[in-house]
């Protein structure tokens, strides 16, 4: 039984079809002042994945954030069938709102085949059940501010785990490097397709502030930050409602914009997906 935040978000990827090729897609009912980038990403992908022979699975994707989404309105999502070839298809999607590109996604998807394997060995970190509930850990803070704590104690559709805490304000500085464990809060179909929906969502949660780790700095310090592009690759089959470890680093920052990479790990240590995003971080 899925958690409501969980069947919230299952929900918001169910696209409505418009036309063959154009799906309409509808933000959360939160007073939030843009739509949140995991959201687009995961229903980008969802709408060319409707467009794409059932047998050839999203092998990557890369996006690029244009303009602030309206969460107040739904989302257009118009795909482009660029290429159906023998062992791949290729996908463009543009999500519009007003009458402009908000966000552009290409995809790539392939046939099952056999192959050379190879893989990075995961960090070494301690088990999920060593852990606690990165919630619990925020709400423990008597000196959260009572707008932040509301934040905080809303439901998710995923549960973290993180190795080192991050607080959500100023902080020491350390390393670029960060580990943290994800899940759904509930059990999931098996629909593969839906699972890397999913690990696209939330993909997009905490990579940006890694490259504020080193500075002191948090997404909710006083800094200015979005999401600029986001690419994905997906390597293994997975589960999303299993325990995954987000490994996270920032090599460089420069120009007002962190660049940041994750690479994704089952706690058995199978490699399932790579990520590398851009973000703006300019000082406010």
């Amino acid at each position: 039984m899925t958690a409501s935040a969980l069947g919230d978000l299952l929900a918001l990827l169910d696209l409505q079809k418009v036309e063959d090729n154009v799906f309409l897609g509808r933000s959360p009912p939160e007073p939030a002042q843009r739509v949140f980038g995991g959201q687009v990403l995961s229903q980008a992908l969802v709408a060319a994945t409707r467009t794409v022979d059932p047998a050839r699975a999203c092998h990557s994707f890369h996006a690029y954030f244009l303009r602030p989404g309206d969460p107040r309105i739904p989302i257009l999502y118009e795909v482009d069938r660029s290429r159906d070839g023998g062992s791949f298809t290729a996908r463009r999607v543009v999500a519009v709102q007003h009458g402009l590109p908000i966000f552009t996604l290409a995809a790539s998807f392939q046939r099952a085949e056999a192959g050379f394997e190879h893989q990075s060995r995961m960090p070494v970190v301690p088990a999920p059940e060593s852990l606690e509930d990165d919630r619990e850990v925020l709400l423990r803070d008597p000196g959260l501010p009572p707008a932040m704590r509301a934040w905080v104690e809303r439901n998710r559709p995923f549960e973290t785990r993180s190795v080192l805490p991050r607080g959500l304000g100023d902080r020491a500085p350390r390393p670029p490097v960060d580990h943290i464990w994800l899940r759904t809060r509930g059990s999931l179909p098996g629909d593969p397709v839906l699972h890397r929906a999913l690990l696209a969502f939330v993909s997009d949660m905490s990579l940006l502030d890694t490259a504020l780790l080193p500075h002191g700095k948090s997404i909710f310090s006083d800094v200015q930050v979005a999401s600029l592009d986001h690419a994905l690759w997906f390597h293994r089959p997975f589960r999303a409602d299993d325990w995954l470890l987000y490994a996270q680093d920032s090599p460089s920052a420069s120009g007002g914009r962190g660049f940041n990479r994750g690479a994704i790990y089952t706690r058995d240590g199978v490699l399932v997906a790579s990520v590398a995003q851009e973000g703006l971080i300019r000082p406010r």
